[in-house]
C-alpha cells in the first residue's frame, strides 16, 4: 500500500506573547539597546523584575493529525486565527512545530503570501530563476519552463523591470505562475487568490485542476472562497481555534463551516501586530439605532466600521469593504476613496477607523446571510491586511419603501462614506 505523501502527527505550535504594561523606558531606549543588544538579556530581566513585562503562552495549533494521499486536492478552511497559515508555514518548513512530527515525501512548492521568496530589487526574470533555485530546480529545468511561466503571468513587457514596481495584480500572477509551473510534488496555496481579479482566479483554478488530474500532483488549498473549495477539493479540513474541528467530504465540511460563521457575533476583533505597516483591529456592524448587531432588517440603514492600526507613516492607505453572499459571490464592493479622495493622504501612526454608511434603501440586498471582507493597506500588496468571515444577516422587514422611487429597489451603491481618524 502506497504511503501518504503527507503525514501530520500531533503537531502543535506555541508562541510566547510579551505584554508590556505602561512604563516609559527611555535613556534613549536603554542606550541604543546597549549598543545593539549585547545586554538585552539583562534588560529583559529588569523589566520582568519591576513588573513592566509579562509573557503569555499562545498555542496557534494543537494536536493536529491528518494524512494526504498523492494526487489529492485538500481544502483547509476556518475563521481568521484558526491556524491555517501557521499550519502551512510548518508544512513549508518556514517555522518548526513546537511538538509533533511531519513526514513529507516529495518536493514542496509554497505560495503563502504574495511575493514570498521574491526579491524586490530583482527583475521578474531574475526572480523566476531565484524561485526555481529555492525549489531545488536545476538551471536546465527552469529554462524549460520559463516561457510558459511568463506567458501565464502575462508580464512579458515588464519581465526586466524590478518587481518592486509591479502592481498587485502583476505580483499575484507572477507568484502563482512560478509556483504552479515549477513542478513541485506538493503545492501549498494560502489565500493569495483572494486579491486577484475574477478572470485570473478562474485561470488559476483551471491550472490547479489540470496539474492534479493530468500531472498527479498534490495540492493543499487555503481559501475563504467556498465556491473555489467546493469546485476543486475532494476533501476538506476545518480548523477551529488551532485544532481540527472536522475532516470530511467537502460539501459536508463547507456546510458546517458556513453554519458556524452565521452563529458568530456582530463584531470581530483581531490582535495587534506591530510587524505590519497596517493591521485591522476590528470590524463592527451597527444597526439603525447605532447598536452593534449582525442582524439588519431588510431596507433599514446600517453601518460598517473598520478600525485599524498604522504602525509607521504610510501614504495611500485604502480601506475597502466587500459583501459576499453564501455562494461566495461579491455582491457589493466599495473603497474609502470612492467618496473621499482626501482619505488617501498620509496617515499618522496610531489608531484609525473608516465608517461605511448604508442609508435606508441605498442597496438592494435580499434576505439571507452575507459575509464581510475588509481590506486595508497601501497599494503594495505585501502591505495589505485582509480579514473575512464577519457575518451579516438580512432579516424580515418592510418589503417596500414607498418614498424611494415609487417603492422600486435601487441598485447597489454606496451613498455615504465617512473617514474618522479618532478611535471611538
Amino acid at each position: 500500500m502506497e504511503k501518504p505523501i503527507i503525514e501530520v502527527k500531533g503537531i502543535g505550535k506555541k508562541y510566547n506573547i510579551t505584554h508590556e504594561r505602561g512604563g516609559y523606558i527611555a535613556l534613549r531606549d536603554i542606550l541604543g539597546n546597549i549598543i545593539r543588544n549585547p545586554f538585552s538579556f539583562a534588560k529583559n530581566k529588569i523589566k520582568n523584575a519591576i513588573g513592566l513585562e509579562r509573557k503569555e503562552e499562545f498555542w496557534a495549533l494543537r494536536n493536529v493529525n491528518f494524512n494526504v494521499k498523492k494526487g489529492e486536492v485538500v481544502g483547509v478552511i476556518g475563521a481568521n486565527g484558526a491556524g491555517k497559515s501557521t499550519l502551512f508555514k510548518i508544512l513549508s518548513q518556514i517555522t518548526p512545530p513546537t511538538e509533533g512530527e511531519i513526514v513529507i515525501r516529495g518536493r514542496v512548492g509554497s505560495l503563502l503570501e504574495v511575493g514570498t521568496g521574491f526579491h524586490p530589487e530583482l527583475t521578474g526574470r531574475e526572480n523566476i530563476s531565484l524561485n526555481g533555485a529555492i525549489l531545488g530546480m536545476k538551471h536546465r529545468e527552469i529554462a524549460k519552463r520559463f516561457d510558459e511561466i511568463v506567458e501565464f503571468a502575462g508580464i512579458e513587457k515588464f519581465l526586466d523591470t524590478p518587481v518592486k514596481y509591479y502592481s498587485s495584480g502583476m505580483y499575484v500572477r507572477l507568484a502563482f505562475s512560478v509556483a504552479a509551473h515549477m513542478e513541485p510534488d506538493i503545492l501549498l496555496i494560502d489565500e493569495v487568490l483572494a486579491v486577484g481579479d475574477a478572470e485570473f482566479q478562474k485561470k488559476c483554478l483551471g491550472k490547479m485542476d489540470e496539474i492534479t488530474k493530468k500531472e498527479g500532483r498534490t495540492i493543499l488549498f487555503v481559501s475563504h472562497n467556498m465556491g473555489a473549495i467546493s469546485q476543486l477539493c475532494q476533501k476538506t479540513i476545518l480548523l477551529k481555534d488551532g485544532r481540527i474541528f472536522k475532516i470530511g467530504e467537502t460539501s459536508e465540511i463547507v456546510s458546517i463551516y458556513i453554519n458556524e460563521r452565521i452563529k458568530s457575533g456582530q463584531s470581530a476583533e483581531f490582535p495587534a501586530d506591530e510587524t505590519k505597516k497596517v493591521k485591522i483591529r476590528s470590524v463592527t456592524i451597527f444597526d439603525k439605532d447605532d447598536k452593534a448587531s449582525s442582524l439588519i432588517k431588510i431596507f433599514e440603514p446600517f453601518k460598517i466600521k473598520i478600525t485599524y492600526d498604522v504602525n509607521e507613516k504610510v501614504r495611500g492607505i485604502h480601506v475597502s469593504v466587500v459583501l459576499i453572499d453564501k455562494g461566495e459571490n461579491d455582491v457589493f464592493v466599495s473603497g474609502e476613496s470612492d467618496a473621499n479622495p482626501s482619505a488617501l493622504k498620509e496617515k499618522e501612526i496610531g489608531s484609525h477607523s473608516a465608517i461605511f454608511k448604508f442609508p435606508a434603501g441605498s442597496i438592494s440586498l435580499n434576505r439571507g446571510v452575507y459575509f464581510i471582507k475588509a481590506i486595508v493597506g497601501p497599494p503594495a500588496i505585501r502591505s495589505l491586511d485582509i480579514v473575512t468571515d464577519i457575518p451579516l444577516t438580512i432579516t424580515e422587514g418592510e418589503d417596500e419603501y414607498s418614498n424611494l422611487d415609487g417603492g422600486k429597489r435601487k441598485g447597489i451603491i454606496l451613498l455615504e462614506n465617512t473617514w474618522d481618524s479618532k478611535e471611538k
